[in-house]
């Protein structure tokens, strides 16, 4: 820190209780000063000697008889009109980067200029800030601080202007070439930087980042913070990613944590001047140099204080070109009146189509460069796809748990993302799992509808299994799951079998088309199922070998309940045949009966609703 002394004569001041200060002489002292609450007594000669306004104030009040001189508004109060009174006496004072903007306004309320006397308080201050503060990075800064509450005298005298610009052309320097210390302590502190900015900047602290001056501009508060940001833009010189880091920095330091902090009487109104001014301050690539959950912090508080329209819609279309990069915490946002929600849905189908949109435009004006490039682009495409997806899915799950999300809402969310960008739909069953679970009123229609958006051949074999157990689903969707997993096995053993790629292609091909058509019912193809799912039965030994080596591949969910899936398709059978006969049953509600198959083995099919009884959830 920098400094600067003053005079020479050893310090004579003293004090009479907290009210009064008075010079120690030999001379009785003839003025007294008043600046707030303090009496000042002191010498006519010195201070006539600097000060051109206490010559105009003691020649008016002499007229008017009067003891004392008022000073009126005096800048930095007494403690600052006492560094100017003893300058006038010639006493040692230190200037320093916290009064030496306060000493500035004193000495020109006190018109302390050259025309009074040579090398007077102004100019020397003067000399001070140029040559030194200045020039120093920290010192800059807090003198830029003690200007608040000197308005509008540091205004005036354009120290405010001058501290703004000397900050403004270091953070422009070259990082190798700066020699001044600062503040960087975000590497240690902080784990979710800007991805941007993890890449740029090493984690060795011999070299000087980027980025290096984010955290000691974070002490400004928001309006010389502002103005600050406003004049580093201006220079050009910096890159939008660390214009970004700095704006999160600023948040992270000033903006509150928890909802409740947010929205409190006493910080609401600053909270709201913060995002504001932070979103303003964006940097003008839409959003693309700050990470998406950082936009969504700022979403979320600009909601919960209720910031401008406009600000928000900025927000929003920054936010849904990089959504795919979201988490789904950030993504959790509380709903407001006259939502009846716990989190606000609407907000987020809104973000996926605006994405979804966006993306579809952009590939459709593409595509002839694309399939130009080749395939690359394709899978750097998909792969943001993919990412949009599991972050749907995943808000899917967390929002199902809530009772007031209607099933219209959930299914438009859900049908939001396109069907190729779910390759698998484990996320997607798992959201629809909880959501029957905590939905326990959804008519039987309901539930069909719900499931039939769900893809049994896109299961893993892990979710097949749990699918294949889950009492909530409806009997149908069971049924699809236990028959292509039993396609699967079939293909899994025929691989084993070394046969032909043909077979399997034909095999794959078969699946879609019954995938396609309703459930089979007939006699015919539940005779012909079943005969292709009993083909191992033929060769018991040679079977049991097959089945060893495809558990080796398949792992240890591929042992998916045979005699239920023979239980499942029998009881199909039953069906076509019962109905062939002039009856009407229901799937899920169909009696006992036997299939050629089991009887032939000697298995007798059990009921409907015992087999309803035995399916459970594992969820």
């Amino acid at each position: 820190m920098k400094f600067m002394k003053l005079g020479s004569k050893p310090d004579a001041f003293q004090s009479e209780g907290n009210f009064i200060r008075y010079v120690s002489s030999e001379l009785a002292t003839d003025v007294t000063i008043v600046v707030g609450e303090v009496k000042f007594y002191l010498h006519k000669f010195p201070l006539l000697s600097k000060s051109n306004r206490l010559q105009k104030l003691l020649s008016r009040e002499s007229e008017q008889s009067s003891d004392a001189i008022q000073l009126v508004d005096f800048p930095g109060g007494p403690k600052t009109f006492e560094i100017c009174a003893k300058f006038c006496y010639g006493i040692t004072v230190t200037l320093n980067p916290y009064n030496v903007v306060a000493a500035r306004c004193a000495a020109e309320y006190l018109e302390m200029t050259e025309d009074v006397d040579r090398g007077n308080l102004i100019f020397k201050i003067e000399v001070f800030l140029t040559s030194s503060v200045f020039r120093s990075w920290k010192d800059s800064i807090i003198v830029l601080q003690t200007t608040k509450s000197l308005l509008p005298w540091s205004e005036d005298l354009r120290v405010v202007g001058r501290c703004i610009d000397s900050i403004a052309s270091k953070t422009s320097v070259e990082p190798s070439n700066i020699s001044w210390s600062y503040t960087y302590n975000r590497k240690l502190a902080v784990s979710d930087n800007i991805p941007e900015i993890r890449t740029k900047f090493p984690d060795k602290m011999d070299s000087v980042p980027k980025d290096w001056w984010v955290e000691d501009i974070c002490e400004l508060e928001i309006d010389l913070y502002k103005r600050v940001m406003i004049a580093v833009k201006s220079k050009g010189r910096m890159n939008g990613s660390v214009i970004g880091e700095a704006l999160r920095t600023y948040a992270v330091r000033w903006l509150p944590d928890s909802v409740g902090a947010s929205v409190s009487e006493a910080h609401s109104k600053r909270n709201k001047t913060l995002v504001e001014t932070i979103i303003c301050l964006l940097p003008s690539d839409r959003g693309a140099s700050c990470s998406c959950n950082f936009l969504l912090k700022l979403l979320r508080v600009a909601i919960l204080v209720e910031a401008e329209d406009s600000l928000r819609e900025d927000l929003l279309k920054s936010i849904s070109l990089k959504l795919d990069e979201a988490s789904v915490n950030e993504l959790l946002i509380p709903a407001r009146s006259p939502q009846t929600t716990i989190y606000d849905v609407e907000l987020v189908k809104s973000l996926v189509n605006r994405y979804v949109t966006r993306e579809r435009g952009s590939l459709d004006a593409n595509a002839t460069e694309k399939s130009r490039k080749g395939s690359d682009d394709f899978v750097l495409g998909r792969g943001s796809w993919m990412n949009l997806s599991k972050l749907i899915d995943g808000y899917l799950v967390e929002v199902a748990h809530d009772p007031g999300l209607s099933l219209g809402t959930f299914i438009e969310l859900l049908q939001s993302i396109p069907e190729s960008a779910r390759p698998i739909h484990d996320g997607l069953y798992g959201a629809i799992d909880i959501y029957l679970k905590e939905h326990p009123n959804l008519t039987k229609a309901e539930r069909k509808k719900l499931c039939g958006f769900m893809d049994v051949r896109k299961l893993t074999m892990d979710a097949s299994m749990h699918a294949a157990q889950n009492e909530r689903l409806p009997l149908r969707t069971v049924v699809r799951v236990l028959y292509f997993e039993q396609i699967r096995t079939a293909a899994g053993v025929q691989g084993l079998n070394n046969s032909s790629s043909d077979d399997a292609l034909d095999s794959g091909r078969v699946t879609q088309e019954e995938w396609e058509k309703p459930l089979p019912v007939t006699h015919q193809s539940a005779r012909k199922q079943m005969n292709q799912m009993s083909i191992a039965d033929k060769d018991p030994q040679k079977n049991a070998k097959l089945e060893k080596k495809a558990s080796k591949n398949r792992g240890s969910g591929a042992q998916l309940l045979p005699s239920r899936s023979r239980r499942i398709f029998d009881k199909l059978w039953a069906v076509g045949k019962g109905t062939g006969n002039g009856e009407n049953r229901s799937s899920e509600t169909s009696g006992s009966s036997q299939s050629p198959t089991s009887m032939a083995q000697g298995e007798t099919k059990s009921s409907g609703s015992s087999s309803r009884r035995r399916r459970h959830s594992i969820s």
